[in-house]
């Protein structure tokens, strides 16, 4: 008999017919053959009064008692939802983290799952019984009780049906499903019907808000496919899944409006640098996004990156101690941005996404601060009264708005066969998730090394709309692929931008460079034939900000400088000197205990 999970939000068990209609849903699957398990958040604004409830009392709550509070919310509803369910007929039982097995670590407000025991759980379905879950908590070692965080009861939900080897994982909330960006915002945005883990790991860092990234590591650590639907009707939702519509370039789009840039000016252009910024970050467990690293001129270099706006006094504070203990730079920062970001696993294979996006925005305007890229998505920084004119200008662009191809069945693996490199990245991920000491635990998967690119650098373009997109345009119209592209602006109010193409390419990529920049008289061009790209793969490796520390300080041990940069959910590359990369490609094979071989392991990086 197949085990289902299902898990409702706060708004689909807000008042007592929301909890009868969640329960039937239950029920019905019950008497359709499976083994349920319902996980369920605090009932509507619950937590938000508990929160203010304890302001009340005092501005500054023990974070421990804060957890004591906040999971009585999802006690309440635990209990609500099993007598809903006794009501129509069922048998159930309503368990909290705790008495589930659910073992934390004992970070309060925002800890990690360490193990779930399913002996409680298993005995209760085999006795016919619906097992109500409260998600969003659980216990540590010392029988504390602690919270998950954002999204803890999505992460709850997919952890379990992880353990339990449920055959689905369904989330109901009160939209239709995964969206190509956010509906308010786009009114054309359309559902998705099906996508890859990758992407939607991207779109919920990125400011997408179905579902918290932490819940969908879960579903790729372990397999989980997981359907997105709507409480208040039978819409078959977005099956998030290993891969998604192979057909559409471009995924999805995503805005996030609270996003600061901080920039470290003329800072040392030496081995180190990055190491010991990342660290002084990672201290702090502050996630940083868009590094910007530009390549060094006369010995100095320019590094820029974005965090949320709550995380800006605490990263002034950091960036100022990296440049004391440097010696020499300045610290920067800008406020009312926005980010701007469109994902989708058909990039890695299809020139001229990134002249599309670029001439979408130029279209409609709009300048960009920054650029960065992965192999899966591209994020711009541009000014917020400007941010819902760019997100719909290159939802648009990329043809969003259309409808996409039907949902398939749910647990079908899209997984190409005939791909043996996928396939065997697929094999390496599973083994190293099946030796995980802790399920959280950070998954590190390979160390990729592409000694086969070339890097072109532009200084002193205007920073004015458009420019971006004739450069890139151009090298379209080349054929040329471009990889990583880097942009930051400079002091001048001038802009500078790098980025990387196949060293088979470079002639027509200068060419087709040379072309565009004709109108800027005074824009500097220049190359380098040999540079080599290294990239850590994993899960979750921006939100486990340990794992940057980690990269940078095994560069930084072996002398190795750091020439660019760019982070994702799913991958960190750097570029360095090619007659450096045999050496870095070993030192960071060793630094993450990787089999050379094999090039997969797990690694502490919490």
């Amino acid at each position: 008999m197949s085990i289902l999970v299902q898990k409702f939000g706060g708004s689909s068990v807000a008042t007592p017919e929301k909890i009868l209609a969640a329960a039937q849903r239950a029920v019905s699957a019950k008497r359709a053959g499976h083994q349920v398990v319902v996980v369920v958040s605090a009932r509507g604004h619950k937590t938000d009064e508990l929160i203010e409830l304890a302001r009340e009392i005092t501005d500054t709550p023990p974070a421990r008692e804060m957890d004591m509070l906040l999971s009585t919310g999802e006690q309440e509803s635990v209990a609500l939802m099993a007598m809903a369910v006794q009501k129509l007929g069922e048998q159930s039982i309503s368990l909290t983290g705790a008495q589930i097995g659910i073992v934390t670590d004992s970070t309060y407000t925002k800890a990690r799952i360490r193990s779930i025991s399913t002996v409680r759980m298993r005995k209760a379905l085999e006795a016919g019984k619906i097992v109500i879950a409260a998600g969003f908590q659980g216990v540590d070692d010392d029988f504390n009780i602690t919270t998950l965080g954002r999204g803890g009861s999505d992460t709850t939900a997919v952890a379990l049906a992880a353990v339990l080897k449920a055959s689905v994982c369904e989330i109901y909330t009160d939209v239709e499903g995964v969206f190509t960006t956010d509906p308010r915002l786009v009114k054309d945005a359309r559902k998705i019907p099906h996508i890859a883990y990758d992407d939607l790991l991207e779109l919920a860092s990125l400011g997408a808000g179905v579902m918290h990234s932490r819940s969908i590591e879960f579903a790729k650590k372990y397999r989980v496919p997981v359907l997105v639907r709507p409480a208040y009707s039978d819409g078959e939702g977005t099956l998030i899944a290993p891969e998604g519509n192979e057909a559409s370039v471009v995924t999805g789009a995503a805005l996030a409006n609270d996003e600061v840039r901080v920039s470290l000016w003329d800072i040392p252009d030496r081995p180190g640098v990055m190491n010991l910024i990342f660290t002084q970050m990672s201290q702090r467990k502050i996630p940083i996004d868009m590094v910007v690293q530009n390549v060094g001129a006369k010995g100095l270099a320019n590094v820029s990156f974005t965090v949320p706006q709550d995380e800006l006094a605490e990263t002034l504070t950091a960036a100022q101690q990296a440049v004391e203990q440097l010696g020499a730079g300045s610290v920067q920062h800008g406020t009312n941005l926005a980010k701007v970001s469109v994902v989708g696993s058909g990039m890695q294979t299809h020139t001229g996404v990134a002249a599309q996006m670029f001439s979408s925005l130029a279209e409609a305007g709009v300048n960009i601060g920054m650029i960065t890229t992965s192999d899966i998505k591209i994020s711009v920084l541009v000014d917020r009264n400007q941010a819902q004119t760019a997100l719909a200008a290159v939802h648009r662009g990329f043809d969003l708005h259309r409808e996409q191809p039907a949902l398939p069945p749910v647990g079908v693996t899209q997984l190409d066969d005939d791909d043996e490199s996928d396939r065997a990245r697929d094999e390496r991920a599973r083994d190293v998730v099946s030796r995980l000491a802790n399920m959280e635990d950070i998954v590190v998967s390979e160390v990729q090394f592409d000694r086969d690119q070339a890097l072109v650098t532009l200084r002193n373009l205007p920073d004015v709309p458009g420019v971006a997109a004739v450069v890139f345009a151009e090298n379209a119209e080349a054929g040329v692929m471009v990889d990583m592209i880097v942009q930051n602006v400079g002091r001048s109010g001038h802009s500078h931008i790098s980025f990387t193409v196949p060293r088979e390419t470079l002639e027509r990529s200068l060419a087709a460079t040379r072309q565009a920049i004709v109108q800027w008289p005074d824009v500097e061009l220049s190359h380098e034939r040999d540079i080599a790209k290294l990239s850590v793969r994993g899960i979750g490796l921006r939100t486990h900000t340990g794992v940057g520390e980690k990269m940078f300080r095994a560069l930084s041990d072996a002398s190795i400088n750091v020439r660019m940069i760019s982070t994702s959910e799913v991958c960190i590359s750097t570029v360095i000197e090619l007659d450096r990369g045999d050496e870095a490609h070993r030192c960071l094979v060793a630094a993450f205990g990787l089999d050379p071989g094999v090039s997969s392991s797990t690694v502490d990086c919490t």
